[in-house]
């Protein structure tokens, strides 16, 4: 029988540690071969789109995709989970909460692997659902003490920053604007969905790590292409994925200042095919457009720890 899980299931199931070790782990999959993974398509209709993306793997013997729809009246999300060995479907879980989870999560092991070790000051642009997730997971991977965050709204960004504060028990600080949330950051978080750049190169100090996290669209753009002129080291969940939703990295390939031949998918640096020896004021991007093989490694994650616990509602299939 499948199991059924809810966003309540899993809050409870899926705490930002055992997030980061479920997608490092899917991206040493893909950096070896292991998983594969199928960028999202769309389908338009003058209320709204469905977004259907999807990923196997040979080792969790799981194929999964996760199907959402963006309306006027919001989004919602579910990721089914089917064995490879006779194709039965496994598992539905709602999955709003889970791709949060997962999208910090990334941001968190691109952290882990392309910040300067000693990063203490997070610049964070975006005060929407998925920022807290982007600062729990990169406190979680470096010695952050102090967080600046920014967003257009100032009695939002200040309730936020005194909401973040009190969970994480470090200082946050609402920033009066976008470059002075970033301007002393080791590393910085773009989590918008802006349609043109909030994050300009210029503002960068030497050694920033950057994780562009909100955008998933060609015609929007969170950073400006000065980012990617100063870069170090540019890289991606998904190059085949960016080439068909990154307006960030499009927006430098067009003048040229950027060859998709420099852009490394981060599973070729986590599964250490593309070493990184980072000098001390390099300035690295990690792009995140969200990928189905991220889902699935936490989908599966939650639903055996579900199986143990005898947690989720049996479906009749």
């Amino acid at each position: 029988m499948a199991r059924f899980l809810t966003e309540d299931h899993v809050r409870q199931l899926l705490p930002m540690d055992e997030a980061l070790a479920q997608v490092e782990a899917c991206f040493h999959a893909l950096g070896t071969g292991q998983a594969r993974n199928q960028p999202r398509r769309r389908i338009r209709l003058p209320d709204g789109m469905m977004h259907v993306m999807s990923a196997g793997d040979v080792g969790l013997g799981v194929f999964g995709h996760k199907v959402y729809t963006t309306t006027r009246r919001g989004a919602r999300f579910l990721v089914t989970l089917y064995s490879t060995d006779d194709g039965r479907p496994l598992a539905v879980l709602e999955a709003s909460l889970l791709g949060a989870i997962r999208t910090g999560a990334a941001s968190g092991i691109a952290t882990k692997y392309l910040a300067s070790s000693d990063a203490s000051v997070l610049g964070v642009l975006g005060t929407g659902r998925q920022a807290p997730t982007q600062i729990q997971a990169v406190c979680a991977v470096r010695p952050i003490e102090r967080v600046l965050v920014y967003s257009r709204n100032a009695e939002k960004r200040e309730a936020f920053a005194q909401e973040m504060a009190a969970s994480l028990g470090i200082a946050v600080e609402a920033a009066d604007s976008a470059q002075e949330a970033v301007a002393s950051a080791d590393v910085v978080a773009a989590i918008t969905d802006s349609k043109r750049p909030v994050l300009a190169g210029a503002w960068l100090k030497p050694g920033a790590h950057v994780n562009a996290a909100g955008n998933n669209m060609l015609a929007e753009q969170e950073l400006d292409v000065e980012v990617f002129r100063r870069a170090w080291l540019i890289t991606t969940d998904s190059l085949e994925g960016a080439k068909l939703e990154c307006g960030d990295l499009l927006a430098a390939v067009e003048p040229g200042s950027v060859q998709w031949e420099d852009v490394v998918e981060i599973g070729q640096v986590v599964a250490g095919r593309h070493p990184v020896d980072r000098p001390a004021d390099a300035i690295t991007v990690y792009e995140s457009q969200g990928i189905a093989a991220e889902d699935l490694y936490a989908a599966v994650h939650v639903l055996r720890k579900a199986e143990a616990e005898g947690i989720g509602t049996e479906l009749p299939f």
